[in-house]
């Protein structure tokens, strides 16, 4: 199975890409990287992969690395690179390749400290004699001076470096680095292709598979995790009983509550699973003494690594009330759907008694405004505003409707 097969419903940007890679191949094959490669070239330097979340864009940056890192001899038969299952292809797929470098925003930006090591490995060879791939998840994150290091080393790249950018739109990125990029965007997948995928890669049931795909409407990451966690599932079914607990202030506020501390339940789980083992491994790198004692010197690079762990969790914090705000959107899409007698699909049919009663006990107006609510909701967070209070804010606005 090919890295392409990965790519859920984006035939179109995988001819592209395969066609890019087939280029890339040749280039190297020839041994032609000592000049610049050729204008008539699918492959170029430079990509900006934008689409809706869940669209894939990560998934589909990192499969593009793994085919120019592909070392088949099937290549040399015509086959085209992204066999997935060469050393090359597997190793850029789990993240541990040599030339694939990846950056992701820890907390809410890139900060030119996160790059400038990556930077600087854009303008060396390639170890294996193939591509040098860096892989920018968050670009929308880059902040103004980790910016203009991505802009300098995009200008002026190593003859066999390659950029990937990721990013919501391309209005995220920067101006002056877009212009020097290929755009791709992704759209999201049909629910039919996301059940597809999870009942041929996952093993899933066929129901389960389109109850998950039609739920998350197409996300595929979030369709994944809910057709294969049980938690997943039951943080979803909490948050879809929120609208009928918030008849009163109290209910309001107790739901808010409920929610915040579930999301930092998750961003502590996570903290614990990584923490303690990423400061033994930095421990152990710097030379730690018999009993813990660290060598002298070593104090500022230890508060880094915490600094960043505090930033990860506050991160994982946001991004389990996104999906939490992203489920409630849904619902009040699905009651909407209802109130005006629209043929459009439920997505949550699981939660039909609790649609019709809401649809029932309200207006389409009042609907909406819930919906923008929820918007303000994430905008709040967005402004580092303190998750409790924003929540809050929205848990009273969904109930006064």
């Amino acid at each position: 199975m090919t890295v392409w097969d990965d790519l859920v419903g984006q035939e179109k940007v995988s001819e592209q890409l395969a066609a890019a890679a087939r280029d890339a191949d040749a280039f190297v094959t020839a041994a032609a990287a000592a000049g610049p490669l050729p204008e008539a070239s699918s492959m170029t330097h430079a990509w900006l992969f934008t689409g809706p979340p869940g669209a894939g864009v990560t998934q589909t940056a990192r499969a593009f690395a793994a085919a120019l890192q592909c070392v088949s001899p099937d290549r040399a038969l015509g086959g085209i690179p992204g066999c997935g299952f060469c050393d090359g292809c597997h190793t850029a797929l789990i993240g541990t390749h040599a030339d694939v470098s990846t950056v992701t925003a820890v907390g809410a930006e890139i900060r030119v400290g996160d790059m400038r090591d990556t930077v600087r490995k854009s303008f060396t060879s390639p170890a294996n004699g193939r591509w040098q791939v860096i892989l920018v998840e968050d670009a929308e994150r880059l902040n103004e001076k980790s910016a203009n290091a991505v802009l300098k080393a995009v200008e002026e790249p190593a003859p066999r470096t390659v950029w990937m950018l990721c990013a919501p739109s391309v209005e995220d990125v920067l101006p002056t680095i877009r212009s020097r990029c290929r755009h791709l965007n992704l759209r999201t997948p049909s629910v039919e292709a996301v059940a597809d995928m999870l009942v041929r890669r996952e093993g899933v049931e066929p129901d389960v598979a389109a109850a998950a795909a039609r739920a998350t409407q197409g996300h595929v990451d979030r369709a994944r995790r809910l057709a294969t966690d049980p938690a997943a599932r039951e943080r979803r079914a909490a948050v879809l009983k929120l609208p009928l607990r918030i008849e009163d202030v109290g209910g309001a506020l107790r739901a808010a509550q409920e929610l915040v501390d579930a999301a930092a339940a998750d961003a502590k789980q996570l903290a614990e699973e990584t923490d303690a083992k990423e400061t033994e491994e930095l421990k152990a790198a710097l030379g730690a003494a018999q009993g813990g004692r660290m060598p002298r010197g070593t104090a500022g690079v230890i508060k880094d690594l915490e600094d960043n762990q505090k930033r990860r969790r506050t991160r994982t914090q946001r991004n389990t009330l996104d999906l939490a705000l992203s489920d409630l959107t849904a619902f009040y899409r699905d009651v909407l759907a209802l109130q005006l007698g629209s043929r459009v699909a439920i997505a949550n049919a699981d939660a039909e008694d609790a649609l019709e009663r809401v649809a029932g006990g309200s207006s389409p107006e009042s609907t909406l405004r819930r919906i923008e609510a929820i918007a303000a909701c994430g905008d709040a967070l967005d402004r580092n505003v303190p998750p409790l209070l924003a929540v809050e804010a929205m848990t009273m606005a969904l109930r006064a409707g």
